[in-house]
């Protein structure tokens, strides 16, 4: 009886952990998700960063410093030279603090854009790490297969 009464409450603390992880990350996913279209879809880089970026924010993109304002500073710029890009997010994986999300990127309606993949790495519900890996759309590809 003590054994059964032990393993009931092991499934019962398994099972409730493994339920908060998987709020938590969706949570995560849900923070990453509206920092992308904040940032990216409505060309709002500084209130994303404002309200997604943690204090401190490690940034692996060669071409960005860490920090917020260096994020919303490069891409405020970005966004006045290309003011009709968008990012379609494609898919979201969600493990632990880290979110993942495939990415089609485009500078206007008639580029075919770039696949990325970012990952961004959370604490306390804020982003404060990110690396991604880019490459340009092609339409034609070895497999047949898009790259989406």
């Amino acid at each position: 009886m003590k054994k059964l009464i032990t393993l009931s409450l092991i499934a019962l603390i398994v099972t409730s952990c493994s339920s908060i992880q998987d709020k938590k990350e969706k949570s995560n996913a849900q923070v990453v998700v509206d920092f992308y279209d904040m940032a990216f879809n409505k060309h709002k880089p500084k209130l994303a960063a404002d309200t997604y970026i943690g204090d401190k924010y490690i940034q692996h993109n060669p071409y960005v410093p860490n920090g917020a304002k260096p994020f919303y500073g490069y891409f405020t710029g970005y966004f006045k030279k290309n003011p009709d890009s968008s990012a379609s997010i494609k898919r979201v994986v969600s493990q632990g603090d880290l979110v993942m999300i495939h990415v089609h990127s485009k500078q206007n309606e008639k580029d075919k854009g770039k696949a990325i993949v970012d990952i961004f790495r959370l604490e306390n519900g804020k982003i404060v790490e990110h690396w991604d890996v880019i490459q340009e759309v092609k339409t034609d590809t070895a497999s047949g297969n898009s790259m989406f």
